[in-house]
């Protein structure tokens, strides 16, 4: 099959980390083997998943991480972003897995980068509620004490945006909340998770912290000023309501006014210096003004009575999960950053990019990493701290309320028997990093 994208992707600096990410509800399976999660509920829920399944199998990553672990060294990644499912970790021998998970990635020379939270939350726990926060932090200590003694890199949490807006404020994942702005607190208190979970590891000895929040470019729909206005209010709302708690220990706009508890004294918190900033890219959303209709994005259902409308991105190709490929959008953003944080903003990781697309011979895929990997690399020519690039994913997996219909992953699993078939983007990338070195 070929692979060829015609010139040869730019050099990347010495030192860069190269690696894949995957998440711990989305390919591990062996659910009875667990506590049940607020993903769990979820899903047993009819109608919830667009599919009817569940990820109590999953990829079987549980019992099968030795095969997976062979495919990252024959990828030739230095790096595997995975992450560790706080409901197995409370389970009896539920840190054994992560053992030898560690033990397997340092044996086969891959470098382990747990996310402490990616969504999958402990039945009967609710961010919503202040005390969840320190009982993360708890977690994080249990996790940092067993495991720090091989893994030196860490993620607090994986996009809090994405858990407050489609769990908590539109209802579209676990744990199923309508709550539109009511939905603010639990932004807050994830955002003062990751704090107290920084103390927590820094206590433990660790000295390379991160955490992976999303971000993109938002598109004013016009130059008109109400479209103008409400692309500057979601900007706020999915971008900046999540970096600047992080980087600059005050909430934009006025919104700590919206937030629960002593704010000031959380800001301190939620504030401790990080060595690096994850960013997750996947495209620009453009906004408008309210139509006064519903509006839609990506399959996800905007209210009307939200004082923003999602638009088209017109005369851009489109994932099968319907989203636009904007590669530039990833050195635009990324240039916005620098520009807006300053000496705020530490070095860059990007945490997650990828794509959704059938078959085996994924050329569309192709085309898609290689345009990303050359945007990421106009913004290291352009100034920008970027220290490393994971790409989503290593597997075909749970896609969350999409269930198996999409499928992200370099490597194929058959949802049936579980067999693992490396993509031509598998191969492509293997080829990558040999010429990057």
């Amino acid at each position: 099959m070929a692979t060829d994208t015609g010139d040869p992707l730019p050099r990347f600096p010495a030192g860069f980390l190269w690696g894949v990410s995957t998440s711990a509800h989305q390919i591990e399976g062996a659910a009875e083997l667990r506590g049940p999660s607020v993903w769990d509920v979820f899903t047993a829920e009819p109608g919830r998943v667009k599919d009817g399944s569940t990820a109590a199998v999953a990829c079987d990553h549980y019992h099968r991480y030795p095969e997976d672990v062979a495919l990252l060294a024959g990828l030739g990644v230095n790096a595997y972003r995975f992450s560790v499912s706080w409901p197995r970790v409370a389970s009896p021998g539920g840190l054994d897995f992560y053992d030898r998970l560690v033990d397997e990635l340092c044996a086969a020379g891959v470098r382990p980068v747990p996310t402490l939270f990616h969504w999958e939350l402990p039945a009967g726990l609710d961010w919503l509620e202040r005390d969840t926060a320190a009982r993360f932090a708890d977690h994080v200590t249990v996790v940092a004490d067993r495991l720090g003694d091989r893994v030196t890199k860490w993620i607090t949490l994986n996009e809090p945006a994405e858990h407050t807006l489609l769990g908590h404020a539109l209802g579209a994942h676990a744990p199923g909340r309508r709550l539109l702005f009511d939905a603010l607190p639990v932004a807050h208190h994830q955002l003062l998770a990751h704090g107290l979970a920084v103390r927590a590891l820094r206590a433990a000895g660790a000295r390379d912290i991160g955490i992976a929040n999303s971000h993109g470019p938002t598109w004013p729909a016009s130059a008109d000023p109400d479209d103008v206005a409400a692309a500057g209010f979601y900007d706020t709302l999915l971008n900046r309501l999540f970096a600047e708690p992080v980087l600059l220990g005050a909430y934009p706009d006025g919104l700590g006014e919206l937030m629960p508890g002593d704010v000031a004294a959380d800001l301190r918190v939620i504030a401790e210096p990080l060595d690096w900033y994850g960013v997750n890219y996947y495209a620009p959303t453009r906004v408008g003004a309210p139509l006064g209709t519903r509006s839609e994005f990506g399959g996800l259902a905007i209210p009307a009575e939200l004082p923003f409308s999602i638009r088209e991105i017109e005369g851009r190709a489109l994932t099968d999960f319907g989203w636009p490929v904007v590669p530039e959008g990833l050195t635009e953003l990324l240039c916005g950053f620098r520009d807006r944080y300053g000496d705020r903003l530490p070095p860059i990781v990007i945490t997650e990019n990828g794509c959704s697309y059938e078959g085996l011979d994924d050329q569309e895929r192709i085309a898609y990493l290689d345009a990303h990997l050359r945007a990421l690399h106009a913004a290291l020519e352009a100034g920008v701290d970027v220290r490393g690039y994971f790409v989503w994913s290593l597997l075909d997996n749970f896609e969350w309320a999409e269930g198996y219909a999409r499928r992200f992953g370099l490597v194929h699993v058959d949802h049936d028997t579980l067999e693992r078939t490396p993509k031509a983007s598998y191969r492509w990338f293997r080829d990558v990093l040999r010429a990057q070195g």
